[in-house]
């Protein structure tokens, strides 16, 4: 029979007593602040962009079409996690707050 040294080992009752890290259906406050930041920026960024384009702000629509494009790199993650959040807020089968990266 093999030795087997259980100080160092992670029963069932360790992960008992630990507690959950989020409270009752409250997420993670930073990592969701962030993502409707992004949100909102990429927005207001992609819309810019478009009227900078039309009017030729910034000398040419260069300019314009750079900025719409990266307000459509903030857009993307910005709504997928805003998403996210919002259907484990509502309690969506399948979604959960686990599901948002930590920061």
């Amino acid at each position: 029979m093999a030795y087997v040294d259980h100080a160092f080992s992670i029963s069932d009752e360790d992960m008992m007593m630990e507690g959950s890290h989020a409270d009752n259906n409250r997420g993670p406050i930073k990592e969701i602040a962030l993502a409707v930041s992004l949100l909102v920026f990429g927005t207001l960024a992609i819309f810019l962009g478009i009227f900078m384009a039309i009017n030729k702000v910034g000398g040419d629509t260069a300019h314009g079409i750079f900025f719409a494009i990266l307000g459509g790199v903030l857009f993307i993650p910005g709504f997928y996690y805003t998403r996210i959040a919002y259907y484990a807020y509502k309690g969506y089968k399948g979604f959960s707050f686990s599901n948002i990266p930590p920061v």
